[in-house]
């Protein structure tokens, strides 16, 4: 398998989706949930289904929360409805209850969530340093275990599938929250952990093939690696896949992100982080 030398159609396929996810971003922009913006999370369940104008109708006659944004919450034949607004009063989260089972007399309030701005701006602040810090430990850890060359590799790698990540999360409109932050730091150290594997590899490649030019070195410790890093991947996506069909409303982003992440950092540790070092050591031999 000749995977370094069609490293350029790796890297094409990587650069349309992530230019792509990009324009998203820089057009529409990440659908922050109250964790970073502030203000109310309702979630209501009822027997029967009740349509977004139903409620956005209900909300504009009681003359609160125009602008909420509404969502269907459909879950093993339960028919629900999360609202998103700006901070409500108590008074307020109690009389939208009462003028709901008014109208849909089996109306059950599941949970109610509150967030004021400033906590919402303290955890943008603290999701970026936690970013900062695992990228940082990243690059220590890998430049004493194997080259500097190596960790900056790494970390193009986990930009990579961030990027991924939140490009398709801004294409699809998906909510981010604070579990999707948590996703990210899992999405780290998974596709660390999986490049870590083959860069080991290659490492031993170095000493057991030193005639051997580095990019047939390469591709052979990603061929040797190859049905470990796809075995592993396969077992821990199904099992995310499972948890997100089968699992409550609460961890659906959580499930979403690490499944979009843990999928582009398989392929970024086989197709991205490998001919990358080959185009790194090329550059260098041409100099």
């Amino acid at each position: 398998m000749d995977i370094m030398g069609k490293r350029k159609i790796w890297y094409l396929v990587s650069m349309i989706i992530i230019v792509t996810g990009l324009i998203f971003l820089l057009f529409n922009g990440l659908n922050m949930g109250i964790d970073f913006q502030g203000g109310t999370l309702l979630e209501f369940k009822f027997d029967h289904p009740v349509s977004n104008d139903e409620i956005r109708n209900l909300l504009a006659e009681m003359g609160i929360a125009p602008d909420a944004k509404i969502q269907q919450s459909e879950q093993q034949g339960i028919h629900g409805v999360i609202i998103r607004a700006k901070e409500l009063s108590p008074e307020e989260i109690v009389s939208l209850e009462n003028s709901l089972k008014n109208v849909v007399p089996s109306t059950e309030m599941l949970r109610t969530e509150m967030v004021g701005p400033l906590i919402g701006r303290e955890l943008r602040v603290k999701a970026f340093w936690a970013l900062l810090m695992a990228s940082i430990a990243i690059v220590i850890y890998i430049s004493i275990r194997f080259e500097f060359r190596f960790a900056i590799i790494a970390i193009v790698t986990l930009f990579h599938d961030v990027l991924i990540t939140l490009g398709l999360f801004a294409i699809i409109g998906r909510e981010v929250n604070t579990p999707f932050v948590a996703a990210l730091l899992t999405i780290i150290g998974y596709s660390i952990n999986d490049t870590i594997v083959i860069f080991d590899r290659i490492r031993e490649n170095m000493k057991l093939m030193q005639r051997v030019p580095f990019i047939e070195q390469a591709n052979q410790a990603v061929v040797d690696t190859l049905p470990r890093s796809i075995n592993t991947s396969l077992t821990t996506l199904i099992t995310i896949l499972a948890i997100y069909f089968f699992g409550g409303a609460s961890v659906k982003t959580f499930m979403l992100a690490l499944f979009i992440g843990m999928f582009a950092g398989t392929y970024s540790s086989i197709f991205i982080a490998s001919p990358l070092l080959v185009t790194w050591q090329k550059r260098l031999a041409n100099r």
